[in-house]
C-alpha cells in the first residue's frame, strides 16, 4: 500500500492536470455510480488526505478514491496512448480538454457531497502532510493503547494519517525498538512523531521513502528490505519476520543489537557481510 508521500504526489499531479478544468467526459466504472453524470462539472482541486484522494468538483461533489495495494492514477495527455493497464481494468476516467486522468484498479471508487466528506475520511488521524497536522493530537492517540505493538500503532490511520509499513519499519529502527515493544515503551513519542513528520516531508516530491539521507540505490533504508544485510550503523544482520494477523500480516525487518524489545524466537535473517552477532568493542 502506498506511503503517504506517494499519495501526495499522485494528488499533486492531478491536481496541475485537473484543476480549474472542464470535465468533458467523465465515467465511474462501479455499480454504485455507473450512471453519475458529472461531464459538464469543472475540477476545483484533487487534495490527499492520508492515503485518501479527494478530486472536488463544482457543485459540492467529492470523488473519494484510495489506491491501496493495486491502484492507481495516470494523466494522458490528449492523443496520448493509455498504459496503465487493460481497459477492464478502469474504475474511473476523468477526460477534459487536456487529456484524461485514468483511475486503474482502484478499491475505492466513492461518490459523495463534499459536505459529507467526513464519512469516508473522518475517522483519520492528523495527516502528517496535512494542515491539518497536529502532533499533540498524534501522541495523544498512538498512547491511548499504551500495550498495543509499536508497528501496529503506526501503521493505524486512525492514530495518524500517512505512515506504511516502509516508514513503520524505520521510525521503529530509529526509535531503537523492534515492532513488537509496546507503545506506551517510548520514551520520547513526541520526538517520534516529530520524526515522522519529518520524513514524509522530506519525501513527498521524490520518490523512493529515503530515510537515511543516502539517495543510492541499496543505501535509502536502515532496515526495510534489508534481511540478512548488515545494519548501516553496527553491521549485525539484519532480521525480518511477520506481524499481525493473515491476511492483513505485515513483512518487518529490525536489528537485533540496535533495537531493543521482544521480536519472535525464530526469524529469517541470511547471512550478510560482518556475521551473525554483534559488533566488535560493543
Amino acid at each position: 500500500m502506498p506511503e503517504g508521500d506517494s499519495v501526495y504526489r499522485v494528488a499533486a499531479r492531478l491536481h496541475e492536470a485537473l484543476a480549474g478544468q472542464l470535465l468533458t467526459a467523465a465515467e465511474l466504472r462501479v455499480p454504485a455510480h455507473a450512471t453519475a453524470a458529472l461531464a459538464g462539472r469543472r475540477v476545483l482541486e484533487v487534495v490527499p488526505r492520508g492515503k485518501h484522494l479527494l478530486t472536488r468538483l463544482e457543485g459540492g461533489l467529492t470523488l473519494h478514491t484510495h489506491l491501496r495495494m493495486d491502484g492507481r492514477w495516470e494523466f494522458y495527455r490528449t492523443g496520448e496512448r493509455w498504459s496503465g493497464g487493460p481497459a477492464w481494468q478502469i474504475r474511473a476516467l476523468l477526460g477534459t480538454e487536456r487529456g484524461t486522468a485514468v483511475g486503474y484498479r482502484l478499491p475505492v471508487v466513492e461518490l459523495l457531497r463534499t459536505a459529507d466528506e467526513d464519512r469516508a475520511v473522518g475517522h483519520l488521524g492528523p495527516d502528517l502532510l496535512g494542515p491539518d497536522w497536529d502532533p499533540v493530537e498524534a501522541v495523544r492517540r498512538l498512547l491511548a493503547r499504551p500495550g498495543r505493538p509499536l508497528a501496529e500503532a503506526l501503521l493505524d490511520q486512525r492514530n495518524l494519517a500517512g505512515i506504511g509499513n516502509v516508514y513503520a519499519n524505520e521510525l521503529c529502527f530509529v526509535a531503537g525498538l523492534t515492532p513488537w515493544t509496546a507503545v506506551g515503551e517510548l520514551p520520547h513519542p513526541d520526538r517520534l512523531v516529530e520524526r515522522a513528520q519529518q520524513m514524509l516531508e522530506a519525501n513527498k516530491l521524490r520518490s523512493g521513502h529515503i530515510t537515511t539521507g543516502d539517495t543510492r540505490p541499496g543505501h535509502r533504508h536502515w532496515v526495510y528490505g534489508r534481511a540478512g544485510r548488515p545494519c548501516p550503523r553496527c553491521v549485525t544482520p539484519v532480521r525480518t519476520g511477520r506481524q499481525g494477523d493473515p491476511p492483513l500480516d505485515r513483512a518487518v525487518f529490525w536489528c537485533p543489537y540496535c533495537q531493543r524489545g521482544p521480536a519472535p524466537a525464530v526469524t529469517s535473517a541470511r547471512p550478510g557481510r560482518g556475521g551473525a552477532g554483534r559488533p566488535p568493542g560493543r
